[in-house]
């Protein structure tokens, strides 16, 4: 049973968290207390969760996972949540398919089992419902009335709805020029959406510095202050692949890269599932997937940096604009050491792979999905992925929130009058 702290830092009765254990720096592995605080106080390195892990009997633990809900809270043994979480009202996502796409691997000259991790499927239509949901629970927890965020979109779409379900205020930021079907979504549910004048970097010191006001006090930022908890949500992504694999690892990944939180989550679920017993240990390979017009971490890898250099976004792919993304030297560490590698796409390379995965597998993705599509086409193309092992491409939204990147690509395929004549005369007959 772990101690947590309120938002003022004052003891409240023991929680149960689950097997989250502490808060530990990823930089000097100094560790805190469960709170609500996000940087080391002794090098200002980013936290995250500690855990002590089931050990002993992975078969039982096995059988508790696959007795569990078809959600995320299967994984309750390997997530920061209250024993009670799925008793609680929220929008229970995750469990989503791992789509077998043999139409998509012919057309890509791939000759072993390739899968698209379409996570599509969630309450809000997109992975971020993970995420919130894990900081959902922390914020219960930790007596927040306001749930927040800074967003590219998706986020501020799942916190609203997040909130709404669990009768929380929800007051989200996002970039004056996001994408308005993002913006609808987003408001939809209630809650306050303001639009700052900037990019998503420029929204989210706005969030950092609203923190530190008495303004922000009962407000709990989901991926700034609450972000050690909310970050473990990317974890159940692998969870869910490894299971739905038969409890094997994929050969290869790859993944998208916005902040890198979500890249850096998987690697970490991987391998703690390794380290219960769940999994047999094998080498794996990580692959990132980037926008050209906001490829920061590409650049580096490319240059053989471990500095990641922020630029100014410039693509289509907005929900992966971050240009100074935080955990952009992590996925720099994760892709060397595991002999992947980071990449990008050009805006036109985006829209291509979006059409194609339409096409072969009836799976409609967001540009960012786009992204790692094209991604995995070029690492293809060019020798990097290996077309003969287990490869997993994840799918992180649904195209219905991007539709203005294929509009003038996309349409009646021939507008006639109501007669069969007509018909033949369009050659569809």
């Amino acid at each position: 049973m772990s101690v947590l702290t309120t938002a003022d830092s004052s003891p409240t009765a023991a929680v149960d968290l689950g097997p989250a254990a502490a808060l530990s720096c990823r930089e000097c592995g100094e560790r805190f207390p469960l709170s609500p605080i996000f940087a080391c106080a002794s090098c200002f390195g980013p936290l995250e969760i500690a855990y002590d892990l089931p050990s002993g009997d992975p078969e039982g633990l096995r059988r508790r996972i696959e007795a569990g809900p078809k959600s995320i809270w299967r994984y309750a043994p390997l997530l920061p949540v209250p024993a009670d979480v799925a008793d609680k009202p929220n929008l229970n996502p995750g469990f989503t398919p791992l789509v077998k796409a043999d139409r998509l691997a012919a057309e890509l000259g791939v000759t072993g089992p390739l899968y698209v991790k379409d996570d599509s499927g969630n309450p809000t239509h997109s992975f971020k419902d993970r995420v919130v949901a894990q900081a959902l629970e922390a914020a219960r927890a930790f007596g927040f009335t306001t749930l927040s965020c800074s967003s590219t979109g998706n986020l501020a779409g799942a916190v609203g709805a997040a909130a709404a379900r669990a009768g929380l205020r929800a007051c989200v930021f996002i970039p004056r020029d996001l994408e308005q079907a993002k913006v609808v979504m987003a408001a939809v549910y209630g809650g306050d959406v303001v639009a700052i004048e900037g990019s998503y970097d420029d929204v989210n010191r706005f969030c950092s510095e609203l923190i530190g006001d008495p303004i922000g006090e009962g407000w709990g930022f989901v991926n700034v202050n609450l972000r050690p908890y909310y970050a473990e949500g990317s974890k159940t992504l692998a969870f869910e692949i490894c299971e739905q694999l038969g409890w094997r690892l994929p050969d290869q990944l790859v993944i998208p890269i916005a902040s890198g939180s979500q890249l850096t989550k998987i690697d970490k679920g991987l391998k703690e599932l390794i380290a219960t017993g769940l999994v047999e240990e094998k080498p794996y390979k990580i692959f990132g997937a980037q926008a050209e017009g906001c490829s920061p971490v590409s650049q580096a890898f490319r240059d053989g940096h471990d500095v990641v250099r922020p630029v100014k976004p410039n693509t289509i792919a907005k929900s992966l604009a971050i240009g100074n993304p935080a955990d952009g030297p992590y996925v720099l560490d994760i892709a060397r050491r595991t002999g992947g590698a980071v990449a990008d796409v050009t805006d036109e390379q985006i829209v291509s792979a979006i059409k194609l995965l339409a096409r072969t597998e009836g799976i409609f993705t967001e540009t960012a999905g786009g992204v790692t599509l094209g991604v995995a086409r070029k690492l293809l193309e060019e020798g990097t992925l290996d077309p003969s092992l287990t490869t997993v491409v994840v799918n992180t939204g649904d195209g219905l929130k991007t539709l203005d990147a294929v509009a003038s690509e996309t349409g009646p395929t021939a507008t006639i009058p109501p007669s069969l004549d007509a018909f033949r005369q369009a050659g569809l007959a």
